[in-house]
Formats: C-alpha cells, sequence, structure tokens
C-alpha cells in the first residue's frame, strides 16, 4: 500500500450473540459479536455481559453459566484443544457452527456483511456500537 491509498477493504461477516435468560419471554440482550473473514481465515467473538442489565429481565439468571457459555463461543473462534468437537475447523466451518440456532440461554442473531480492511478492529468497533452502552466518547453514543 502506497502513502495515501485506501488499505485493501475485505468482505466480513458478523452476528450478535443474545443472552436470553427466560427464552419463554423473548427479553434479550446484546453481550458479544462473532466476526468472520474468509478472505483472512479470520474468526473471533467479542464479549461483553452487562450483568446489572441481565438481572434487570431475571433476578435468577444463572450468571456464571452465562459467562461460561459466552467463554465457549471465545474459545471455539480460537479453535485448538480448547474448541472441543469444532477444534480441528476451519475459521469458516467453526463460524457456521457458531451462528447455527439454538434453543439455549446464548443465542445468536443473524448473519451481517460489510467491509472492512482489519477483521480484528471491526470485532471491537461492532462491540462498542452495538453491545457495550452508549457513551458519549465512543462512535455512536450519546449523553443520557
Amino acid at each position: 500500500m502506497s502513502e495515501g491509498t485506501a488499505p485493501d477493504r475485505v468482505v466480513f461477516e458478523y452476528a450478535l450473540l443474545h443472552v436470553v435468560p427466560r427464552v419463554e419471554r423473548g427479553e434479550r440482550i446484546n453481550a458479544g459479536v462473532v466476526v468472520y473473514c474468509r478472505a483472512r481465515g479470520f474468526v473471533a467473538a467479542r464479549t461483553a455481559l452487562d450483568e446489572r442489565r441481565l438481572l434487570a429481565l431475571d433476578p435468577a439468571v444463572d450468571l456464571a453459566g452465562v459467562h461460561a457459555a459466552l467463554r465457549a463461543v471465545e474459545h471455539v473462534c480460537h479453535g485448538g484443544a480448547r474448541a472441543g468437537q469444532a477444534a480441528g475447523d476451519d475459521a469458516g466451518r467453526r463460524f457456521r457452527w457458531l451462528i447455527a440456532p439454538r434453543s439455549t440461554v446464548v443465542q445468536p442473531g443473524p448473519v451481517h456483511s460489510g467491509l472492512t480492511a482489519d477483521p480484528a478492529a471491526e470485532a471491537e468497533r461492532l462491540l462498542d456500537v452495538l453491545v457495550r452502552p452508549p457513551r458519549p466518547d465512543r462512535p455512536g453514543g450519546r449523553r443520557r
């Protein structure tokens, strides 16, 4: 890349991770994002659980269980021994496995796509914009 030119942008896909403490009520909070970029062989999850908001939906929610489920998603993204059955799968197969619908407390949302020069930075940006509570000093933030 020469000085003054835009970096090469590639297609990426992402899905939000929702925590649904009581499936029968359908209430949910965003707790993470899974980002996949085929061109870069990249898959990663970034999570941020707002325990206070979750407890407002269900004071009896198993916080340790929710944290464990979110960590499991991160482990599958990283691959290796901690990924369980997905350990030997490539990044695309791990992403597709993670976004498959499930009726558990941690559920993937629909898949969206976009263009990025840096999938890892995109994962952080999406976490800030779509998962963490809005703040004036972050993109998309607002004053309360």
